[in-house]
């Protein structure tokens, strides 16, 4: 049995409150195991059953009495210290043009791969997480998924949904033909248009240190700043072991600021963003706008790994890179 794992994240947002829900299966060992971890702006929880409990068919996953699928889910667990029941109906989703791993999708023997089903749709319905409830109606959600062997040792991920728009970026330390580079992916929807961020685009890593992020690509600038967090333990895969302990802010404040060819697009602070990040804090204090530092104009990044990846990658790879992605 190969050491893997296979898991969606499917983020659910009220005014009132965050709902993330993480059903997953995992092999290592010679053996399977699967998982329902809910993460909400407070808590953290994890369910843990055994790998007959685990089921797929396409996009519609089961664990024991707990479903998952494009049209939403049905939540029953009963374990020591964690009861849930409800259900959650999803709206129209709002998938990506294309993959959002792009030509890497291609690549065989990657550590991880991210998938982005929704950036954006309807939630209703509730669910009661130990006797509070989690009410919504009409609000939004967020839904991706990763597959691999293990998390990225280093790495940040940060999403949002904001009124007209929602982001997700991700960038971390990629091993891969025996050589590392600084991975990007990232998109961005904003009144109803697509933004691309990636590697594979050209997308140039600025900045990562003590909780800022900024990327650079084109005549484009993305920014995060993790600003006060609210961070819970999840557990993570390592070779398909569910060993690692990472640490999310379902809800925390965050502030993001996108610009294009010299406009900015938004910046806001939001109370409600979801921030991962697995990157060394060299400062634990925060750091003030005013020292914050302001995105080249150039785009030169710290770290010019996109130089070399065209040289690992076939022919195919680059006609798919080269195909007119955007």
């Amino acid at each position: 049995m190969q050491e893997s794992f296979y898991g969606w994240y499917m983020k659910c947002q009220s005014h009132t409150g965050t709902l993330a829900v993480i059903p997953a299966v995992h092999c290592a060992r010679h053996q399977k195991t699967c998982s329902v971890q809910l993460i909400t702006d407070d808590s953290a929880y994890t369910a843990w059953f055994p790998g007959k409990a685990f089921s797929r068919r396409g996009k519609n996953i089961s664990i024991g009495d707990n479903h998952f699928s494009q049209r939403g889910m049905v939540l029953s667990v009963d374990k020591p210290g964690l009861s849930v029941k409800g259900r959650l109906q999803f709206g129209p989703l709002t998938p990506l043009r294309y993959d959002i791993m792009g030509p890497f999708a291609l690549v065989p023997f990657m550590e991880c791969r991210h998938h982005v089903w929704s950036m954006r749709h309807r939630v209703l319905g509730t669910v009661c997480v130990n006797g509070r409830n989690y009410s919504f109606q009409n609000e939004t959600g967020y839904w991706e998924g990763d597959s691999g062997r293990s998390f990225p040792k280093e790495y940040v991920w940060t999403q949002c949904l904001f009124p007209q728009g929602s982001l997700m970026l991700a960038v971390a330390e990629i091993p891969v033909a025996g050589m590392h580079f600084t991975g990007i992916i990232g998109a961005v929807l904003w009144k109803g248009r697509e933004y691309r961020l990636a590697t594979y685009l050209g997308a140039r890593l600025a900045a990562v240190r003590n909780g800022i992020v900024q990327i650079a690509q084109n005549d484009m600038r993305l920014e995060a700043r993790l600003l006060k967090r609210a961070a819970q333990p999840l557990k993570a895969p390592v070779t398909g072991d569910m060993t690692r302990t990472i640490h999310e802010s379902a809800a925390c404040t965050a502030y993001y600021r996108f610009q294009k060819a010299g406009q900015t697009l938004f910046a806001f602070e939001s109370p409600q963003a979801s921030f991962e990040y697995e990157y060394p804090i060299i400062s634990p204090t925060a750091v003030s706008s005013s020292r914050l530092p302001i995105l080249p104009g150039s785009g030169r990044s710290v770290w010019h790994h996109t130089a070399w990846y065209p040289q690992f990658l076939s022919r195919r790879h680059r006609r798919f890179l080269h195909g007119g992605l955007r």
